[in-house]
């Protein structure tokens, strides 16, 4: 068994941030393999937290990996990366475990992709995938790479 399997806290919850739908993804305990889990349709944030709770409870969930869009160079003015920070540090404020985020860097067209090459239903299942590829790509990153955790985000209060 590897370091990082020795020291690893468990279930990951992998979370896809968009404007209308947020897609879900865990892996198994030891951090080996991302999978798609589920598709939350957005009407409040308070909805969004207490759906991100149930998830936690039922799947024994220790820590949650927040995908952080990029931002696009000199870019003025409000992004969605800004967004997707206030909402993760609000999202850290509303759970009792740790909260991380990570570079999604082109998730959804990885997953877009993939879904393409499984002739599934793209549309219905985009989120909960690019959820998938983003925590792979944060488990690939602990493992292969050796970096260590990121910093945890800092709760604010709504």
């Amino acid at each position: 068994m590897d370091n990082l399997s020795a020291n690893f806290p468990g279930k990951l919850l992998g979370i896809d941030h968009g404007l209308k739908v947020i897609g879900f993804a865990t892996c198994d305990r030891i951090g080996l393999i991302a999978t798609p889990l589920a598709v939350h349709y957005r009407t409040s944030k308070r909805e969004d937290f207490a759906f991100i709770n149930t998830l936690i409870e039922k799947y024994e969930i220790a820590a949650l990996v927040v995908g952080m869009p990029p931002r696009p160079p000199d870019f003025e003015g409000h992004s969605q990366s800004d967004t997707v920070r206030l909402w993760g540090q609000r999202l850290a404020g509303a759970v009792s475990i740790p909260v991380y985020f990570w570079d999604e860097g082109l998730t959804s067209v990885d997953a877009e992709e993939l879904l393409r090459d499984t002739d599934q239903d793209v549309p219905e299942r985009i989120d909960a995938h690019a959820a998938a590829v983003m925590l792979q790509s944060f488990l690939d990153a602990l493992r292969d790479s050796g970096i260590d955790w990121p910093e945890q985000v800092t709760a604010i209060e709504e």
